[in-house]
């Protein structure tokens, strides 16, 4: 018995197999053809027996064997010196423990008498040796060729190799209509397989240029790729018709496959897209990796796996991360799912669930660090020092809500850098300016694309702590629009009792913020909804006065732009009459921005000197503030005026800190009609009616002539009439400055006074106070008056501001003109404006 294998090393053999030999010495031509042709050989009646492992050899084909038993290598060298014959049979298939139990010599059939002797199939073929090949490790190779078809009667030995007496099949070839036209069929449709792919395009020349019916079938049938037994089957058929019949079937079944093979993968093509050709490569380098054992599938499992036990994780975000990983698992890598899923674990793994950085409670520090970095705001570090000194006492404490309220440049942003110095805690800043989107605080679903969680959760990660400082800057200019309200996002961030279970729509998780101090920045709080403002313990920023800027120039802005400019203390020197000119002539404003920008200005000049060659100290005195900066863009409006009855210096509130407002009465003839100008809103148009009401109705205790309102028009006029202007708080200026047209008693140039009225003639309490007061105090106004009842705002006046002013305190319009009017009625208007 021998083991038969396709060998791509022996030449093939065509439809008849065997090649041209040439003739020996003395050889005829009738000898010479029958060696030529092997089909035309006599077959004996008796011929040695060659098993066939797996394989059904059909006529008309030939193929290389490789023999390595003992008995079939005898039989081919005996075979191979007579006439070449052999019968090439199969083997029938055994189960695999009959196969492993019986060892190769057991393996030879018996003859059909013999109990044994059922494991060749009775039908095989004539085989032709047309060549031996013996190798190095002694395996012979032969090239047979099948030329007729038999049938085993009875095996006549067994030793030294296996022996039968046969009986050739004949094979005939005649075909009637019905056979040609399945002859044809098979053909045509044999080509349109291997059009398609099915079969080498090389058999389709073969078949068509075939005649021998038989040949062609056994051909088709060996490329349809039937089971072992079918083939058997196949070849045991003997009426030709039959067997084109059965080959045309198998044929279309085949060729059935092969169609919706192609069409499927016409269809792939036709549609694959750029992701879908990434799929398939990535799936082919998968296997190819594995195949080379180099199969890192897992390898961002691993590492996942790895850093979620090594993570310090509460049990709910353990518990989502485990099954968002076991699902990440059954993901493809090139599934868009897979990058979403595995975006969503590096967020869960990255946050500081726990991470909690320690508090530096040392309060001598704090004051330190706070005093160091700010001059004054002494409330403020008040507020802070406290705040440590409870959480000292109390560590489990909820953070604060702090809410700094002033005008731009008095250091909002600064003071919550410094806060966060002193306490030792990551600072985070989140500009809020303009912030329309709900989604930017609160996150998108993981449903839409690029999704990612809200600045909240994106600033936590980057903190790397659950208890940084957060400022959250200019919270008063939060938007609204279609796509929510931010503003009420943040009701639960800001809310003590509730931010201990925040809730971002990509986590999905609650994380608790309460560790987390809050401190938020507004200009205003007009624009901060209601609910939102009282969930903020709020804390003023007032202007600085003018002692307060010069201070914090000289420590912190001169240093800072000296260094911006490359600029030594040996180069430029600044005293402070410099600095205090640059304050009053320069900038008009409640913050130090505009001062930094002007003394940089100065450093700018400097830098340019000595760059030009000038070498040594360079002294700017206030007189050379003109040569840096250009001339003097502010000056004492009060002082400027043309004064005199009908001019009176109002106080006013401005989201950038106090200012001044003048207020212009004039008279003309009339009917008694009012006229107001100066863009005044509606509320400062009815505190002019009321005034001009009090008046008419107090007339005569006033000393005013009532013939005059018959007689004459009066027209009010606030300056500066392209800037809008509203408010109740000019009522008292405009009743002092109507008086005093009316009674000819000017108005003292060095008071200034706020206050609404009432038409009785009450003076009430208004906002601003402290603003209102340094913003007099920045003009060299000497005096104010303000309402009785807001006596408890001075309070938070500097004692600078305390010391230059003097405050009149008013509950009722009377004493307010006794205040601010000259004893005696002004002769005539000066004619020359005063000097400032």
């Amino acid at each position: 018995m021998s083991d038969d294998k396709k060998n791509n090393e022996l030449p093939e053999s065509g439809s008849s197999g065997g090649s041209e030999q040439q003739a020996g010495p003395g050889e005829t031509s009738e000898a010479k053809s029958k060696r030529t042709n092997p089909a035309n050989l006599p077959v004996p009646d008796e011929l040695p027996v060659l098993p066939l492992h797996g394989f059904v050899f059909f006529p008309g084909m030939g193929f290389p064997m490789q023999i390595s038993h003992p008995a079939s290598m005898q039989l081919v060298d005996e075979t191979i010196l007579k006439d070449r014959l052999v019968a090439v049979i199969t083997h029938r298939n055994l189960g695999e423990d009959e196969e492993e139990q019986k060892p190769d010599d057991e393996a030879l059939p018996e003859v059909p008498s013999a109990p044994k002797g059922e494991h060749l199939y009775s039908v095989g073929v004539v085989g032709y040796i047309h060549k031996l090949v013996k190798s190095d490790d002694g395996v012979y190779q032969v090239l047979v060729s099948a030329v007729k078809k038999l049938r085993v009667k009875e095996f006549t030995a067994r030793e030294p190799y296996l022996r039968a007496r046969i009986e050739v099949i004949p094979m005939v070839e005649a075909l009637d209509q019905e056979g040609e036209a399945m002859l044809l069929n098979l053909r045509n449709q044999f080509k349109k397989m291997a059009e398609l792919g099915g079969a080498p395009n090389e058999l389709a020349v073969t078949v068509a240029s075939l005649t021998n019916p038989f040949y062609i079938a056994y051909l088709v049938i060996s490329q349809v790729g039937l089971n072992l037994e079918e083939e058997q089957e196949i070849l045991q058929i003997e009426d030709i018709k039959d067997l084109l019949r059965r080959a045309g079937r198998e044929l279309n079944k085949k060729l059935e496959t092969v169609e919706i093979s192609h069409k499927i993968q016409k269809d792939i093509k036709d549609d694959m897209d750029k992701k879908q050709r990434e799929f398939f490569l990535r799936e082919q380098l998968k296997a190819i990796r594995k195949e080379l054992g180099e199969d890192n599938e897992n390898l961002d499992l691993q590492e996942l796996r790895q850093r979620l036990a090594s993570a310090d994780l509460p049990e709910e975000p353990r518990k989502t991360a485990e099954k968002e990983l076991d699902r990440l698992g059954r993901i493809s890598p090139s599934s868009p799912e897979y990058t979403v899923s595995r975006t969503y674990l590096d967020w869960l793994l990255d946050l500081p669930w726990q991470k909690v950085t320690a508090d530096n409670l040392d309060l001598e520090r704090a004051q330190q660090v706070l005093d160091e970095d700010h001059y004054g705001l002494a409330e403020i570090k008040k507020r802070i020092i406290e705040f440590l000194a409870v959480r000292k006492l109390k560590q489990d404490m909820h953070g604060p809500i702090l809410c700094f309220v002033g005008p731009p440049g008095v250091g909002k942003t600064s003071l919550g850098q410094s806060i966060a110095r002193s306490m030792g805690r990551k600072f985070v800043r989140i500009s809020l300016g303009g912030v329309r989107d709900e989604a930017e605080i609160r996150g998108h679903r993981r449903t839409y694309i690029g999704a990612l969680p809200g600045r909240i959760i994106q600033s936590l990660r980057k903190a790397g702590a659950c208890n940084p400082l957060f400022m959250l800057d200019e919270i008063d200019k939060l938007g609204m629009d279609f796509r929510g309200d931010p503003s009420s996002a943040l009701l639960e961030v800001l809310d003590p009792e509730q931010n201990f279970s925040f809730s971002d729509h990509y986590l999905e998780i609650p994380f608790d913020l309460s560790k987390v101090m809050f401190i938020t920045t507004a200009n205003l709080l007009d624009t901060i909804p209601g609910p939102l403002r009282d969930r903020m313990e709020v804390i003023e920023l007032s202007g600085y006065t003018e002692e307060e800027k010069l201070n914090i120039a000289r420590r912190h802005l001169v240093p800072k732009q000296l260094e911006a400019h490359a600029i030594s203390e040996d180069d430029l020197r600044l005293s402070d009459d410099t600095l205090s000119s640059i304050i009053r002539s320069y900038t008009r404003e409640a913050g130090v921005r505009n001062l930094e920008r002007k003394i940089g200005g100065v450093c700018r000049g400097v830098a340019r000197k000595i760059v030009g060659g000038h070498s040594g100290l360079i002294e700017v005195k206030p007189e050379d503030l003109a040569v840096y900066l250009g001339p003097a863009q502010f000056f004492s409006e009060s002082k400027a005026r043309t004064w005199g009855p009908g001019l009176a210096t109002g106080l006013a509130w401005t989201p950038v800190g106090g200012d001044l407002l003048f207020i212009e009465t004039a008279k003309m003839k009339g009917k008694g009609g009012l006229n107001l100008t100066g863009k005044l809103g509606d509320v400062m148009k009815e505190s002019a009616s009321a005034a001009l009401t009090y008046i008419r109705s107090h007339a005569q205790s006033l000393g005013v002539d009532e013939k005059i309102f018959a007689q004459n028009d009066l027209h009010v006029h606030v300056p500066e009439g392209a800037i809008p202007k509203d408010g109740p708080s000019a009522g008292v200026a405009m009743v002092v400055s109507l008086v005093s047209l009316l009674t000819g008693r000017p108005v003292r140039r060095d008071l200034a006074m706020t206050g609404e009225i009432t038409l009785r003639g009450d003076v009430l309490p208004v906002g601003g106070i402290k603003e209102k007061v340094l913003a007099a105090v920045r003009a060299d106004i000497n005096e104010v008056i303000i309402p009785r009842i807001n006596e408890k705002d001075l309070v938070e006046l500097p004692p600078s501001a305390k010391e230059k002013l003097k405050v009149h305190l008013v509950n009722d319009i009377n004493e307010a003109l006794e205040a601010a009017l000259e004893k005696e009625a002004q002769a005539g208007r000066p004619k020359a404006k005063a000097k400032s």
